[in-house]
């Protein structure tokens, strides 16, 4: 009985360095291709090839989100048994991160005017009229509806809205909820969709190390390890920003889960590494909904809390948001008084949610803030080379943020197991694992 535990534990510790293993070797693969390629459009040409694979990765991703976020939330809210505790769950939620929202806005505000990085760039701007070809719309209310709302649930799930695929969702569940016995065998076969999805995630996850290195060459081979040096002190700034801001995230948690905080983040090393190797929050969340079953979170408050997160609590690029406008505006010598900059705070906290699921939102809500401030969004292109190898600590920071979201609203709801429970099913779940990879073999 030891032995298969010796061999459990084994491959829990070995699984998130086979991540950084080949986080490593593809940043290898991708320097020679980037320095020994005769022009760069070959190593361009080359890096495309590695981005197929990176790419084939996030599209497997993006295949399974719609239909797993779907059927774990609307069998947890089915589970949560009234509309009283769904309404409790969902404000406890937009409390957190709204707030979470706005320290990290504040923080990339206070730092950016610490440190100012845009100050000593060196580097040449950009023409203030040139453009950064973003699509760029100013917030309205009728906008955020219109995106908040689904006119088609299917057209939703095609392109993997997730905001409106909750808003469906948690009218599905609830409904289903309120007519009890009538949708039990609706919802048995919901329950069954939700774990075959995760067995497809098991299979797609197989795939993780070869996209991630993938994905680091690829972005290598394309800008060198010499455009990092253009920007260290930029991305230096920005990555001490984030580590600041990761430990206020665990401080927060800390406050509410105890020392159980350590769990969590041992939990969660894998997703965070998949995420910041790939630069997508996405690619983590079925693996973070996996990590919060290990640390006891009730699969109805984290397939509820999950997916609002990755609508409204984006840590890393909310802060990126202030961090990247104050930039911009220092490098081209333009002075914001404290007001303006407070006014571009409170504006980033609404466009911010109007804009969520848009890709690379936070440059699209930046070069809208630009324009509302006077600021030139040419600025932009300063940071369009290096914004991958920032989007990739946003990624991970988001990845970060939400998994203690749903941890602490667990436990203020009661759904979140103690810590002998939670290692039990720990255990059970490695015990069913192991068993299933001894079966194939």
């Amino acid at each position: 009985m030891s032995q298969p535990n010796t061999a459990k534990h084994t491959e829990k510790r070995t699984s998130p360095m086979i991540i950084v293993y080949a986080m490593v070797i593809g940043i290898l693969i991708g320097y020679v291709i980037n320095t020994q390629s005769s022009t760069p459009e070959m190593a361009f040409s080359i890096a495309g090839y590695f981005s197929l694979i990176s790419e084939a990765f996030l599209r497997l991703i993006k295949m399974i989100i719609a239909p797993l976020v779907f059927s774990t939330l609307v069998v947890g809210i089915a589970h949560m048994g009234d509309a009283s505790s769904v309404g409790r769950v969902f404000a406890k939620a937009l409390a957190w991160f709204f707030t979470a929202s706005l320290m990290s806005l504040l923080l990339g505000l206070i730092l950016s005017n610490l440190m100012q990085p845009g100050q000593h760039l060196n580097l040449p701007l950009p023409e203030v009229g040139a453009s950064a070809n973003l699509a760029v719309s100013s917030f309205s209310l009728k906008d955020f509806i219109k995106h908040l709302i689904p006119d088609s649930v299917v057209s939703s799930m095609a392109t993997n809205e997730i905001l409106q695929i909750v808003v469906f969702s948690m009218f599905f569940g609830i409904a289903m909820s309120a007519i009890g016995e009538r949708s039990k065998n609706l919802l048995a076969s919901i329950d069954d969709l939700s774990h075959i999805m995760l067995k497809i995630t098991g299979y797609v996850m197989k795939f993780a190390p070869v996209a991630v290195l993938a994905a680091m060459a690829a972005n290598v081979a394309e800008n060198g390890i010499s455009i990092l040096a253009k920007f260290a002190i930029f991305m230096a700034d920005f990555y001490i920003g984030l580590i600041i801001l990761w430990c206020i995230l665990i401080f927060i948690g800390y406050l509410f889960l105890g020392k159980r905080i350590k769990v969590l983040l041992k939990n969660v090393r894998e997703p965070f590494l998949i995420s910041f190797a790939t630069a997508s929050s996405e690619a983590a969340y079925p693996k973070i909904l996996i990590a919060l079953d290990r640390f006891g979170v009730s699969r109805k408050i984290s397939s509820f809390v999950m997916p609002m997160g990755y609508s409204f609590n984006l840590d890393g690029s909310m802060m990126y948001c202030t961090f990247a406008t104050l930039f911009i505006a220092q490098a081209y010598g333009i002075h914001l008084d404290l007001g303006t900059q407070i006014t571009m705070l409170l504006i980033l906290m609404l466009t911010s949610k109007g804009m969520a699921g848009v890709p690379r939102a936070s440059l699209v809500v930046i070069a809208a803030t630009l324009n509302q401030f006077n600021i030139p969004e040419a600025g932009l292109l300063l940071i369009l080379g290096v914004d991958t190898f920032l989007d990739m600590g946003r990624s991970a920071t988001n990845a970060v943020g939400n998994s203690i979201a749903a941890a602490v609203i667990a436990k203020s709801e009661g759904e979140l197991l103690s810590e002998q429970d939670a290692m039990a099913l720990s255990a059970k779940m490695d015990e069913e694992a192991n068993e299933r990879m001894h079966g194939a073999t």
